[in-house]
């Protein structure tokens, strides 16, 4: 750990530009900042990351607070036949301080110690970041596989996470003297600081005056809920008997709701897209109590992401500068290709990339359904394509699992297929800068933003992708991207993988070897749109506008 010093009370860093004075504490139960970090899983981190940088570039006062996973969310190593397996490896970190604040919350009926390490905002250009870990002296073994893994599959301890985030946040605040004037929860994990809250300012309208929420949760399955009494006996609600719980919380039944908790003791909420902003306000319409939900749509950081000549081609209108640069870099991204899977990929070639979590709304392998057409393309040797998959399943999740190792597999008959293990920051950077298609087939309204096309579009690929999510706001097909349409109907995956082929078929891969200069120019345009709406300056600047 890093030997700098750390005073109290707490003072933020920066001198804040006048237009983001109010002080604000975000809890998230990730953040992705740097690839060296690995306190993430995904998309929500990729998020908290790139807002996080632009508090730091737009001078905002705003503090992070998070976790420090022992083991990170996993390394996705591979078996002996090449097949992926989740690793869980302890994870050192010299430049974080410790802070030597602890302090003791109770978990389970025990009296559970939580330290609190420091990230300087000038390590990675971040917002100053305070995350905190179970994994201390005076904690038995239990206490202290709190936060080993991020999102660990066991309920009690997952909860028991969220705990340390939400009761554990809001305490070290108390132990930093730091009193923020908004607690902005990203996702309901932190939801428990609000009890804590309400049992110091003793009403719902000083609870409220303090808190806004970001939901990122398309559909009402997806929201986190628990038995009542199994969270009354972790601690959860900060000895608030049940009665008032329910009362303030907006939760009628046995089973609590963290999402409509935290709607309902927040003063202001968003959803992460347009879209996405219609259907939170659709799905919560039978609570007419929670907060008004507007909608701030998720953007990723300029600065971080985009390749450096790239942007300068692009201020300069030299498409092919563009082209020649990205060539370049699809050649850098073979390295790795050449590296894990064995095979020489070729810059010239139009190159498709699939990578993000593997899950089954995501629809990982859809390219690939239709196994007659899939080889039909695959083994097309006059307009000839490389495709590319990545990601991470969640480790329990075996149908995710089983997909990425299927995918695997099926790229032994391919020698223009690969499936990378690794997608964190820094692979996931390479397949930006790497490919000339970022494909992207969620089942519509089920993706509330996704971020990954923002980025690749940023690095002058084109998105393809069905109708959902921060695309909506976005595409224009045929201009700066290609749109599948939307399915409907009985058998919408069969529709999705046919108009998808389709799509491939006629109009992407012709348009690549047939008609260049439309390719560039759908590439510059493709650019141009992403560069100033979807950087998270504008999105940073809007939760201060809108939500703070």
């Amino acid at each position: 750990m890093s030997q700098s010093t750390f005073s109290l009370p707490y003072k933020h860093p920066f001198t804040p530009d006048p237009k983001y004075k109010k002080s604000v504490a975000y809890f998230s139960m990730e953040f992705a900042v740097d690839q060296a970090l690995k306190i993430y899983s995904g998309g929500l981190g990729f998020l908290a990351g790139s807002h996080m940088r632009s508090v730091y570039a737009l001078k905002q006062n705003l503090i992070g607070i998070g976790m420090l996973w022992k083991h990170g969310y996993y390394d996705q190593g591979r078996k002996k036949d090449g097949s992926m397996q989740p690793e869980f490896r302890e994870k050192m970190y010299s430049f974080l301080t410790d802070t030597n604040i602890r302090f003791q919350i109770p978990i389970l009926e025990k009296q559970v110690w939580v330290a609190a390490y420091y990230l300087d905002p000038e390590v990675f250009t971040s917002a100053p970041l305070f995350l905190l870990t179970t994994d201390t002296d005076g904690n038995d073994e239990d206490t202290r596989a709190i936060c080993y893994s991020l999102y660990d599959a066991d309920v009690t301890l997952k909860v028991a996470q969220c705990m340390v985030l939400g009761i554990g946040g809001a305490k070290l605040l108390e132990q930093l003297d730091y009193e923020p004037e908004v607690y902005h929860f990203n996702e309901a994990h932190a939801v428990s600081a609000i009890f804590s809250l309400y049992k110091k300012h003793k009403t719902v309208a000083e609870v409220k005056k303090r808190v806004v929420f970001t939901t990122h949760t398309p559909e009402e399955a997806g929201n986190e809920k628990h038995e009542i009494h199994f969270l009354e006996k972790l601690g959860f609600f900060s000895g608030l008997d049940i009665e008032t719980v329910r009362k303030i919380s907006g939760v009628k039944e046995n089973i609590f709701n963290h999402s409509l908790a935290a709607l309902s003791l927040s003063r202001k909420a968003n959803g992460v897209s347009k879209l996405h902003g219609e259907v939170s306000r659709d799905m919560w319409k039978a609570h007419p109590k929670i907060a008004p939900i507007d909608h701030i749509t998720n953007a990723q950081n300029n600065t971080y992401w985009v390749d450096k000549e790239l942007e300068e081609a692009r201020i300069n209108k030299d498409l092919d500068k563009i082209a020649a640069r990205k060539k370049e870099l699809k050649a850098v991204l073979f390295k790795t290709v050449a590296d894990q899977c064995g095979k020489i990929f070729d810059p010239n070639v139009l190159t498709i990339v699939w990578a993000r979590r593997f899950a089954a709304y995501k629809r990982p392998d859809m390219l690939a359904w239709d196994v007659n057409r899939f080889t039909k393309m695959m083994q097309n040797a006059q307009q000839p394509v490389q495709v590319i998959w990545a990601g991470k399943p969640y480790p329990k999740d075996e149908g995710a699992v089983n997909t990425f190792n299927k995918l695997f597999y099926m790229s032994h008959h391919f020698p223009n297929m690969a499936v990378l293990t690794g997608y964190e920051l820094a692979l996931s950077k390479l397949l930006k800068d790497g490919s000339d298609v970022w494909l992207n087939n969620p089942v519509v309204t089920r993706e509330a933003s996704g971020t990954s096309g923002m980025t690749a579009a940023m690095n002058a690929s084109l998105n393809l992708s069905t109708y959902d999510g921060w695309i909506c706001e976005f595409s224009k097909d045929g201009e700066n991207s290609f749109l599948l349409p939307v399915a409907k109907g009985e058998d919408i995956n069969k529709q999705d993988c046919d108009n998808l082929l389709e799509k491939l078929e006629r109009e992407v891969i012709p348009t690549y070897y047939n008609n260049q200069a439309k390719w560039r120019q759908m590439v510059l345009n493709s650019m141009n749109d992403v560069n100033v709406e979807f950087n998270s300056d504008r999105m940073a600047r809007e939760y201060y506008e809108k939500l703070y």
